[in-house]
């Protein structure tokens, strides 16, 4: 969608989105909800645009199929059947014109579902995919192809129910893009800037980096969003996630990016080989709404969390929140009811302090320093 946005920029979107549009892979599970009519939805109306953003870790290309073995080594993974979604990112675009808010969801938040199951907000998706897939086996005369297309559907639809029941925010639009999709859109960018405080190494995701400010190529970019060992606290990740697309928005929207035009058809095809959307979303329109980008007025948020290291009975270590917190942080960053902006931090003893640091608020025009 940043792709679209800095093709904006140059004034020669339209017959570009228009044909991106056209080519791109959809799925409709805010449909779904809608033909639910669900009555403890949130209201459809409100002061906001809401796009939930995602990013799985399906290792397998937009038709389902299974990446090959010298793929995986280059994304620095291992061959996997589940799918967890374990970047969330609810993009909050007032309807007012003022400044956008990507507020990510940790992946270990533990939530309830719509079935009053408790979970880990990251495995929904897989989970109901998974139950889905054994139904429709047990039906029969299902081919494949059809039992991977509804699996993922159903998956999604669940996701999005249950991001609605958490946050108290009525989802409008949908996007998602996997591990190939994102080393895609890095590979397009032709690298990213990042800075780190310290170096750092984490065998498990291929993460070893010196300190200071440095270039990262598309391999090396997935393993910075996904590094999860040796960081100073449980949401290490997503700081990391949050600085990267900073970094990236700002790469994409400088003078550089925009007057190359080798580089923008490459942003557009990895574009239509890696993302899936939800067919009402018009990308003109979002574009147009979402000009304010390229002026960096756009911000990166996280959920208020009460307690990052926290464990179940049976030992899974979670995220625990305020339900009712959350849902005031998330009225506060468009109609000014709210807390408002006040990104989780730190403090002592795996506890979130409600302070706002400026570590963990990023805006499009900075390159943050992160651990």
């Amino acid at each position: 969608m940043v792709s679209i946005i800095a093709l904006l920029a140059t004034g020669s979107a339209y017959l570009i989105v228009t044909d991106l549009r056209d080519s791109l892979h959809t799925t409709d599970p805010i449909g779904d909800l809608r033909e639910q009519d669900d009555p403890a939805a949130p209201p459809e109306q409100d002061n906001a645009t809401d796009i939930l953003l995602v990013g799985t870790d399906a290792r397998t290309d937009m038709q389902g199929n299974p990446l090959p073995a010298r793929m995986l080594d280059l994304l620095n993974t291992e061959r996997s059947s589940g799918i967890n979604t374990d970047t969330l990112i609810v993009l909050r675009v007032p309807k007012n014109g003022d400044e956008p808010t990507a507020v990510s969801i940790p992946r270990d938040t533990w939530v309830t579902t719509p079935s009053g199951d408790k979970a880990k907000i990251n495995s929904v998706f897989g989970k109901t995919k998974a139950r889905t897939v054994e139904q429709l086996r047990a039906e029969g005369g299902v081919d494949a192809g059809d039992i991977a297309r509804r699996s993922d559907q159903a998956g999604r639809t669940e996701l999005v129910k249950t991001v609605q029941q958490f946050t108290g925010v009525r989802i409008d639009h949908y996007a998602e893009v996997n591990l190939l999709g994102f080393y895609l859109l890095t590979k397009a960018l032709d690298g990213v800037t990042v800075c780190l405080k310290r170096p750092t190494r984490d065998t498990d995701s291929g993460a070893n980096f010196p300190a200071g400010v440095q270039e990262l190529n598309a391999a090396q970019a997935l393993s910075f969003v996904r590094q999860r060992k040796n960081l100073p606290d449980g949401l290490g990740r997503i700081h990391r996630q949050q600085a990267f697309l900073a970094s990236a928005l700002h790469e994409i929207l400088s003078t550089d990016t925009l007057s190359d035009s080798d580089r923008l058809d490459e942003l557009v095809e990895a574009a239509r080989r890696s993302m899936v959307l939800d067919p009402d979303l018009d990308l003109l329109r979002f574009a147009g709404r979402m000009r304010g980008i390229a002026s960096d007025e756009v911000s990166f948020e996280t959920i208020p969390v009460e307690t990052i290291s926290a464990h179940t009975s049976d030992g899974l270590s979670i995220v625990r929140t305020d339900a009712d917190e959350v849902r005031d942080f998330m009225a506060g960053l468009v109609d000014g009811s709210g807390a408002g902006p006040s990104p989780s931090s730190v403090s002592g003893g795996g506890r979130a302090s409600p302070a706002s640091v400026s570590d963990y608020r990023f805006a499009a025009a900075e390159v943050p320093c992160v651990y």
